[in-house]
């Protein structure tokens, strides 16, 4: 998920879970294959109706179980059965069962759920690297379902109106068994892309042991460390919770930081609030979901300045922030308030 949709999230809301939804469907080749396939051969309503339904309760089954218990599979693994699923689509409309194997097709209905299930993780994949909020969680994942659903409705009216016309045509034969050869070896093509990308992947991440316990990102970030640091503050955010740190800053002032999570990815927001403000203005200056940042802030008004953090994750983060420049730690301050904690 890119940070423009992270961000659709974060200022749409529920609303944003449903654009969000639909989008991923319309750009997901995958889905809309495995989709394709299922209704090629499909020419009565009834019959359409039966096995999309199917589908679609299958995926959502996954995608809203997995979601709501923080059930991460590698997204890498996921898409590569996927692609196989699209294989399998099409290998059986070539009636290839029987043709190559001479052996009967398994039962369509249970294969569509089967591989429905395998399809609602990876849509679950993608929805858990949004910023979702834990007090409203079930209706988050129910709002990205609805996107979902609603993409897909889109998707199959489009493909229907398609194939309904062209299966009219002399050269529908020919169309035919052209299109399911090329799914065939396309859902093989991505498999065999998903499968390097993800040995690739786990390749990197041996060799970012053997070399020491931190990723490349942040073995990046630690070789332009300042030597030293004004304060090196340690946070620890519960599981499933969000946490304040602010520090009081000048118009004008310069902020140099650098955070970073023991474990996990956090949701955060750098922003200020100015000095005597009674109407809940703030202004954010970055935001996203990461397991480090640094920088630099430079204050446009007086007021605290820092960090929104929410650890959607089932453990809690130990967050190590370094600091430097003209501000003063509110925390070591008399007669302040404590962090905000959610």
């Amino acid at each position: 998920m890119s940070e423009a949709e992270k961000q659709v999230i974060i200022d749409g809301g529920n609303l944003g879970y449903i654009q969000i939804g639909a989008t991923h469907m319309l750009s997901g080749y995958d889905h809309l294959a495995f989709i394709f396939g299922i209704v090629f051969y499909l020419t009565r309503f009834k019959e359409i109706v039966k096995y999309i339904t199917v589908f679609t309760i299958a995926h959502s089954i996954t995608l809203i179980a997995a979601t709501f218990n923080q059930i991460q599979i590698n997204y890498l693994l996921i898409d590569a059965v996927i692609a196989l699923s699209v294989s399998y689509i099409a290998f059986r409309n070539l009636d290839g069962f029987k043709k190559y194997l001479n052996v009967k097709e398994p039962n369509l209905l249970a294969m569509i759920f089967g591989l429905g299930l395998i399809h609602g993780l990876g849509l679950s994949t993608r929805l858990q690297q949004l910023p979702l909020n834990t007090e409203q969680l079930l209706t988050n994942i129910i709002s990205f379902n609805v996107g979902i659903e609603l993409g897909q409705i889109l998707a199959l009216s489009i493909m229907l109106i398609f194939i309904t016309l062209f299966r009219k045509s002399h050269s529908f034969p020919i169309f035919n068994k052209t299109s399911n050869y090329f799914l065939i070896f396309a859902g093989l093509f991505i498999f065999l892309m998903q499968m390097h990308d993800y040995r690739h992947s786990t390749n990197a991440k041996e060799l970012t042991l053997n070399a020491g316990p931190a990723p490349q990102e942040e073995i990046l970030t630690v070789k332009s460390e300042k030597p030293e640091w004004k304060d090196t503050i340690l946070i620890t955010i519960p599981a499933r919770r969000g946490l304040e740190y602010k520090l009081l800053l000048a118009e004008g002032a310069t902020l140099e930081y650098q955070w970073k999570a023991d474990k996990g990815r956090l949701f955060f927001d750098l922003h200020g609030d100015p000095e005597g403000d009674t109407t809940g203005y703030f202004k954010s200056f970055t935001k996203g979901t990461k397991a480090l940042a640094s920088g630099s802030l430079t204050s446009v008004f007086k007021g605290v300045h820092g960090w929104y953090w929410k650890n959607n994750n089932t453990f809690p983060v130990i967050v190590t922030l370094n600091v430097d420049g003209e501000y003063q730690r509110i925390d070591l301050a008399p007669n302040t308030k404590k962090t905000k904690v959610d």
